[in-house]
């Protein structure tokens, strides 16, 4: 489980900075530069949740980890993928990782 957290943290700059400087043109020129800084703020800020969760909780509470990284993969993935692709069919799965994060963060009152 910490390989997994460590990987989504990196995964978190090296997409911040794929998106400032590789595609940041390409995102003004669609307009989806915003979307894409969207996804990475709460792809980082969860990541350093799932850090805590994972490293410094008394009892290490399941349900919070699953429900933050399977909302990272939703949340952000999906808006990653509606940035670069406008994939709109995609649009209904961005608030369903949305509610797994919300998830995660009341789940931790069990911790």
């Amino acid at each position: 489980m910490e390989k997994v957290v460590v990987i989504i943290g990196a995964f978190g700059v090296i997409l911040g900075a794929f998106g400032a400087h590789a595609l940041k043109v390409n995102l003004e020129v669609t307009g989806n530069l915003d979307v894409w800084k969207t996804a990475v703020f709460y792809h980082l800020i969860h990541a350093v949740v799932l850090l805590v969760v994972t490293f410094s909780l008394k009892n290490f509470n399941k349900l919070s980890w699953f429900c933050f990284v399977t909302g990272i993969i939703l949340f952000s993935g999906s808006l990653y993928l509606l940035a670069l692709y406008q994939l709109a069919f995609l649009g209904p799965v961005t608030p369903l990782g949305g509610v797994l994060l919300i998830g995660g963060w009341l789940s931790l009152l069990r911790a």
